[in-house]
């Protein structure tokens, strides 16, 4: 996928979902992974040319792991002419090592969450940006359907309550081929996650359950995120009409 496709895509979740109003400030989350770099990426060339003027501020939780060296993607954000910052934390050390959890996912992307909420704030950030991408909005879709009976997915816009700040899923549109593709073109500094149960979770287990889906039934991932976009949703009717969500961050995880 080149730059171009990339923005594209970019600009119509953007405008669709209303999701950057004038003046905002947003702290795009960045793992060190494909999606958030291609993230940054996107927002770093939008606010280039978009209508409304906003501005970008890139933060990682740093969750601990030794040789979890972030000097690339610091030096990817210094070509971008994006401001850094490296949020240190003992996540590691609380998860594996103080509680010993065996299902550490969602006490990890609690922690790692209220980490970069409170730094964004500290920044001066009113919205935050998360790199989901189309095939995440189904992989949630059908993790809910299965495994716990309701339909939800997360919406392009939520605003926490808690904390003041509007969430934002600028990749909506995005899917996750395209993202592979636009890293080896643009050879993006991935880093690999250090944590030791990577590639092990429920929604990795949904990822190839859909892969195969997918496979089997040529186009069954678009059907899905089409049956999404106009099953009538209620957080994505907001987010399309531009009213105001209320709730927390999706319940899976942040990428």
């Amino acid at each position: 996928m080149k730059l171009q496709r990339l923005l594209s895509l970019t600009r119509q979740a953007v405008d669709e979902f209303h999701m950057i109003e004038e003046g905002d400030k947003i702290a795009v989350g960045i793992s060190g992974g494909k999606d958030s770099l291609t993230l940054l990426y996107a927002l770093s060339y939008l606010q280039r040319f978009y209508p409304k003027h906003f501005t970008i501020e890139a933060i990682t939780v740093h969750p601990g792991y030794e040789g979890f060296d972030l000097s690339s993607v610091q030096a990817l954000c210094d070509e971008l002419e994006v401001p850094y910052t490296i949020v240190h934390t003992q996540i590691s050390e609380i998860l594996f090592e103080a509680r010993k959890e065996s299902h550490p996912c969602a006490l990890c992307a609690k922690l790692r969450k209220g980490a970069f909420n409170e730094k964004a704030l500290e920044l001066g950030c009113n919205k935050i940006a998360y790199a989901h991408h189309k095939n995440d909005v189904v992989e949630t879709f059908m993790m809910s359907l299965i495994m716990e009976g309701r339909i939800y997915t997360f919406s392009p816009v939520t605003h926490l309550d808690r904390t003041g700040l509007t969430l934002i899923r600028p990749l909506i549109f995005v899917e996750e081929p395209d993202v592979k593709g636009f890293m080896k073109k643009y050879q993006l500094p991935v880093v690999k996650n250090p944590c030791p149960v990577d590639g092990y979770t429920q929604r990795q287990y949904m990822k190839e359950l859909l892969a195969n889906l997918n496979r089997d039934h040529h186009g069954a991932l678009n059907r899905i995120f089409t049956a999404v976009m106009n099953g009538e949703l209620p957080d994505w009717v907001m987010a399309r009409t531009g009213g105001r969500l209320t709730g927390h961050t999706d319940k899976f995880e942040i990428r």
